[in-house]
């Protein structure tokens, strides 16, 4: 009794006498597992979260005073597409500025592995035409150093970052690398094909690929408008490569569904149907996009209904959903409804954007541009067909404003300033676009005009956040920023409606992004987990206007979106942001599948 009483004593004060690497003290702790807030301290030594318990004892080399502050996991976002930015930007931004600690690149069944030697310029042009990437920005950023998706693995493997990145194989690529021109024109696969492809899918696995991506939509094109390879791939394709998948261990199997942003009930929930075929014969989770569509706003029931239903019958179906209105950004430095009047074409092609914006504001100028009839359609330039499209969506198109305002009235949109003013909606538009602002072009999620839906969407237990698109259409949407829109607008500040709990908008975003694509060991504030985290200024936390920046290579645009209110972020133990800047530090790695960080 004597004996164990002084054990006892021992280890007790072993515990008092813990040193940490950090330690994170006095916060309101967000666990991610959905569970309510408590008040606590953090632990963390060796890059693990080694205790979470109210008033810690032991020392720490860096200590963080969480006081009046939340404690998060750091957010998981899953549907990135930064499979050429990883080559050449260790930071990833815009997803570091929002609390993100974790990136999947390889989404929508394009990317650049594998490849044959030769066709690294027709892959550019693919990710360009589907993803809206500059294309110039791309040959000059991406560094070449593999032919198969190990090889790419490998490459990613060789970089630090400032947090991990993960990444399916996909589709498109590994076609034509195994099918050649067959592939890229959408043949059907023969059973030698699919067995090749096959192959390489064990390979990819093998190697730490974290899933598998296709993209079924018809609106994924090349830049020369030919479907993205995959689109017409049959149920025995897609059950051999999803059955690879989990031979080699398993992963995600992610889809954009055909249909997916159209009013055809039958197609899409066909394309359900089929999805759970396939997760139903080998087993797999999958994973597909899931948008509010606007001529058949309700048609999202009709799916998650359906998702329910195959998922009761044996099937893992996971939708991703989106945490506000989509669609882009309009502005002079994106894309407009007046891209294609001559005058504006010959102004764009000549100045810089400042000089651009001072000639459009001459009255002459802007009569000339209002008066002219389009060019013709350029099928290089991206995106111009909106012209044809903007009166009809003059109801959809609102000015963003600064704070931005993601779920505004319908009085504030064009068609709405046009008829409380009476003036002629190309102007009102006109207007707007020549003060430089930015307006937001809700035509995905916004059917109803408001975000109720969404609200649904996000709570429904078998949805996560997804569709971000951090490194993706770059000049018109900065949707990498929805972790911190979740929590200021949905946590915090909605007004035309319920908000929902801060558990919920962590836990969407940390822990079940990161369980659905099979990295367990984060995505919590939990003893024995990866000590990726956030301290946050929940109370202070902005969400700021969007700006544009020439700052890719070869000089390439993007929109970026700042957040302030972020005090630490946190990627296995190491503080990669401190107040809303860059620290430098780069413990990020990439991440194989089962949740393993490569050693230095």
């Amino acid at each position: 009794m004597h004996y164990a009483t002084s054990v006892t004593a021992f280890c007790n004060r072993l515990t008092l006498l813990r040193m940490f690497d950090l330690k994170i003290t006095g916060g309101t702790i967000v666990d991610g597992t959905g569970a309510a807030r408590f008040a606590g301290d953090v632990g963390i030594t060796d890059g693990v979260i080694v205790a979470v318990e109210p008033d810690l004892a032991g020392d720490a080399a860096e200590v963080i005073d969480a006081t009046g502050l939340v404690v998060a996991p750091g957010f998981v976002d899953i549907h990135t597409h930064y499979d050429g930015q990883a080559t050449w930007d260790p930071v990833l931004e815009p997803s570091a500025s929002h609390g993100v600690t974790t990136v999947v690149a390889g989404n929508c069944g394009v990317g650049f592995a594998p490849v044959r030697p030769g066709q690294e310029a027709w892959l550019v042009e693919l990710m360009e035409g589907v993803e809206d990437i500059p294309g110039t920005a791309l040959h000059e950023g991406i560094q070449w150093e593999w032919e198969t998706f190990p090889q790419y693995l490998d490459a990613l493997g060789r970089r630090k970052f400032a947090m991990d990145i993960a990444a399916f194989l996909p589709h498109a690529p590994l076609r034509v690398y195994v099918m050649g021109d067959r592939g890229a024109a959408n043949e059907d696969a023969t059973p030698e094909d699919i067995a090749e492809m096959a192959r390489h899918v064990r390979e990819g696995i093998e190697a730490g690929a974290v899933g598998f991506s296709t993209s079924r939509s018809l609106n994924h094109k090349s830049l020369d408008g030919e479907l993205v390879p995959g689109t017409f791939a049959g149920a025995a394709e897609l059950i051999g490569l999803a059955q690879a998948v989990v031979d080699a261990g398993g992963g995600l199997f992610e889809v954009v569904p055909t249909g997916e942003t159209g009013d055809d009930a039958d197609l899409i929930l066909s394309e359900v149907e089929l999805m759970s075929t396939v997760s139903k014969a080998t087993g797999l989770e999958l994973s597909f996009l899931l948008i509010q569509s606007r001529g058949a706003p309700d048609l999202w029931r009709q799916q998650l209904d359906a998702v329910e239903q195959a998922n009761a019958s044996g099937a893992h179906l996971t939708p991703q959903v989106a945490a506000r209105a989509g669609g882009m950004l309009l502005g002079i430095a994106s894309y407009h409804g007046f891209m294609r009047r001559p005058t504006f074409r010959t102004l764009e092609d000549s100045l810089p954007l400042d000089q651009l914006l001072v000639e459009l504001r001459r009255p002459e100028v802007k009569a000339a541009i209002l008066a002219e009839a389009d060019l013709p359609p350029d099928p290089k330039r991206q995106f111009e067909g909106l012209t044809e499209s903007t009166a009809f969506m003059f109801g959809s198109i609102f000015p963003l404003g600064d704070p931005p305002d993601y779920e505004p009235t319908a009085d504030r949109s064009i068609a709405g300033i046009a008829e409380a003013t009476g003036r002629d909606p190309w102007e009102v538009l006109y207007d707007h676009l020549a003060a430089g602002s930015l307006l937001l072009g809700a035509f995905t999620n916004y059917a109803s005009g408001s975000g109720d839906h969404l609200a649904e969407m996000i709570a429904h237990p078998d949805t996560v956040i997804g569709l971000s698109d951090g490194g993706a259409h770059v000049k018109m949407i900065c949707d990498a920023s929805m972790p911190t829109y979740l929590l200021t607008h949905w946590a915090r500040d909605r007004q035309r409606g319920d908000t929902l709990p801060l558990e919920l908008v962590v836990q969407k975003q940390a822990a079940g992004t990161a369980a659905v694509v099979g990295l367990t060991d984060r995505g919590t504030i939990e003893v024995g987990k990866k000590a990726d985290l956030n301290v946050i200024d929940l109370e202070h936390l902005t969400l700021h206007a969007p700006r544009s920046v020439d700052d890719l290579p070869a000089g390439g645009r993007r929109v970026l979106q700042d957040a302030t209110g972020y005090v630490a972020t946190i990627v296995s133990g190491v503080v990669t942001r401190r107040h809303d800047k860059d620290t430098g530090a780069r413990p990020g790695r990439l991440v194989r599948s089962g949740g393993s960080v490569i050693p230095e």
